[in-house]
């Protein structure tokens, strides 16, 4: 039986910013939503007892926040960890996993995306993954590190400023398709070996009605990120279960 995108809460998230409506770039927020889906993810998965006993107890929640009390640091899009003793967990509708304010980081994940113009911005994508996996890192402890990075293929795209259409011509504005292999490429060999953990989201989406999207190779994208939570439900379970 084929891989299915609908087993996975954070793929179906990722399609949502696309599918059938315009895809905002300013936005982080979009960004932080979709790395926060990884957390039920993880708990559906159920192959780590300690995560899901933690998830079950509040013990560890999703920071509504990204960042830890008492810890100034930059924003991670999405952080799981040990729950603040005077805080109280919050269930937010359609989520497994409750919100609430963090003491440590357990697990941080930061999502970029690379729609159109990938070359151009590819040193400061670069540059704020790698920095993350710092930040996350700097209040001490073991924290597991996750980058998820959306590489648009499609053969077109248009962004909009405001009503303002800006599509790609393939000459001074280049398609996706044409830059995003050197994209993979210059990620593969410059933030990859900062994570524990690294995907590619390859997707194709031309941002404009209707507004279609579809995965490069969607049983490859599925099974790549079904192993990819194995290996944290792995890790998880041998860094927190004492």
């Amino acid at each position: 039986m084929a891989a299915n995108e609908n087993e996975y809460v954070l793929l179906k998230s990722f399609r949502g910013l696309f599918e059938g409506c315009q895809y905002l770039h300013r936005d982080s927020s979009l960004g932080d939503y979709v790395a926060s889906c990884l957390y039920d993810d993880l708990y559906n998965l159920k192959r780590s007892q300690t995560l899901v006993r933690r998830i079950r107890e509040r013990l560890a929640v999703v920071n509504a926040q990204n960042k830890t009390i008492g810890k100034p640091r930059r924003r991670g899009d999405g952080t799981f960890g040990e729950v603040v003793p005077a805080a109280h967990p919050v269930e937010e509708p359609g989520f497994l996993v409750a919100r609430g304010a963090i003491a440590t980081i357990e697990i941080g994940a930061e999502t970029k995306i690379l729609a159109k113009a990938m070359i151009k911005q590819i040193d400061r994508v670069i540059g704020d993954l790698v920095r993350q996996v710092q930040e996350f890192k700097r209040g001490g402890g073991t924290p597991i590190t996750v980058g998820l990075v959306g590489v648009n293929f499609s053969e077109s795209y248009t962004s909009y400023e405001g009503d303002r259409p800006f599509p790609t011509d393939g000459r001074k504005y280049k398609h996706p398709i044409q830059e995003a292999a050197e994209a993979v490429n210059r990620l593969r060999d410059r933030a990859l070996p900062a994570f524990d953990e690294f995907m590619f989201l390859r997707f194709k989406a031309t941002n404009i009605e209707p507004f279609p999207f579809d995965w490069l190779e969607e049983n490859k994208t599925v099974m790549e990120y079904s192993a990819m939570l194995t290996r944290i439900c792995i890790q998880y379970e041998n860094r927190f279960s004492a």
